[in-house]
């Protein structure tokens, strides 16, 4: 940790299950950017029961710089963070995603915010995602622009709190927090679920945490964020994706909770009236998609990202709304259990 009295102790959490082909690139350029700043950091990575060659990626990281590794049964996302704070040090801390490559200067920035304001107490990072070639990161990037239009149509710096929660960015991808306000945030965590593997273990922080502290974003403070890669994938974290939301948004009202209901009644709709005229309704689902690329394009996605949109809104429908009716029963369920 930093032994200048000026510069606050950071300690960075990484969460990492199965991967190997990224792991070192996501340590390697967090080393740099932090060199690049001369900002000694703390670096904690949690492997959460990885069956690939993680762990021995990780030995070998820890030799080579230092970091700390902790290992456990596989147990979620959530579980590792909340291992990784317990064992950090710093007065502040930041979250970073495995997969996720913080550009050189971002420590920079981001030290000299905390320097000159303290007061900012949390920071959300600036996420770009490599879609040029990948349709699949594409299409979630491009999809997030929609909700999040205020913000990415125009990148600057700015702040919101818990009124705005839902229309602007928010993750625990590249996130930093004061140590307190992160403690906090996971004692108060309560999951709709019993298994906190599917649970939505960063907008349920976050919505924490906003009602504490303003959240500030700065295209400054960015990062590059590798998604999956192929079909398969895709669809899996469609599926996935569709459950971590109910446990985000069923139980909060406003717009986010809102489009999740207008989405169910849409698609139920929809099938029935497929069953009826399933040409008409195929028709109507290539136009909708159509659309749906301009509208992403409109809000501040790049052209790959708007022709991902159209091209793989069907199956990202499909994929998401069967987890989202995976996500209402394992909901229903606890709650029975839990009375």
């Amino acid at each position: 940790m930093s032994a200048n009295p000026l510069l606050p102790s950071l300690s960075v959490v990484i969460p990492v299950y199965n991967e190997q082909d990224w792991i070192e690139r996501s340590v390697g350029a967090l080393l740099a950017s932090a060199s690049a700043a001369s900002w000694p950091i703390e670096v904690v990575v949690v492997d959460d029961g990885s069956t690939d060659a993680t762990p021995s990626r990780l030995d070998d990281l820890r030799e080579r710089h230092g970091i700390t590794v902790l290992g456990q049964a596989n147990a979620g996302r959530f579980e590792a963070r909340r291992a990784g704070i317990a064992k950090s040090s710093g007065e502040w801390i930041a979250l970073l995603d495995s997969r996720v490559i913080v550009d050189e200067h971002a420590l920079t920035f981001l030290r000299d915010q905390l320097v000159d304001h303290p007061e900012r107490a949390v920071w959300n990072g600036h996420i770009n995602v490599a879609s040029e070639h990948n349709p699949y990161a594409g299409f979630m990037a491009g999809l997030v622009k929609v909700p999040w239009r205020k913000y990415c149509a125009n990148p600057r710096l700015m702040s919101y709190g818990i009124e705005e929660f839902d229309v602007y960015p928010k993750g625990t991808t590249f996130f930093c927090a004061r140590r307190g306000l992160l403690e906090g945030s996971v004692t108060a965590f309560a999951s709709l679920f019993d298994d906190l593997r599917f649970a939505s273990d960063d907008t349920r922080m976050l919505r924490w945490i906003a009602e504490h502290e303003w959240i500030w974003l700065a295209p400054e403070l960015s990062a590059t964020y590798h998604g999956r890669d192929s079909f398969k994938k895709f669809t899996q974290q469609a599926y996935f994706r569709g459950t971590t939301y109910v446990d985000s948004y069923i139980a909060s009202p406003g717009p986010a909770r809102n489009a999740l209901f207008g989405a169910l009644a849409a698609g139920a709709v929809g099938l029935v009236f497929a069953a009826k005229k399933p040409k008409t309704t195929l028709a109507a689902g290539v136009l909708g998609a159509v659309a749906a690329g301009q509208v992403v394009r409109k809000c501040g996605a790049t052209g790959p990202e708007a022709r991902a949109v159209s091209t793989l809104l069907p199956v990202f429908a499909g994929g998401f709304g069967a987890g989202v009716l995976r996500g209402l029963a394992m909901a229903g369920r606890a709650r029975l259990r839990r009375r």
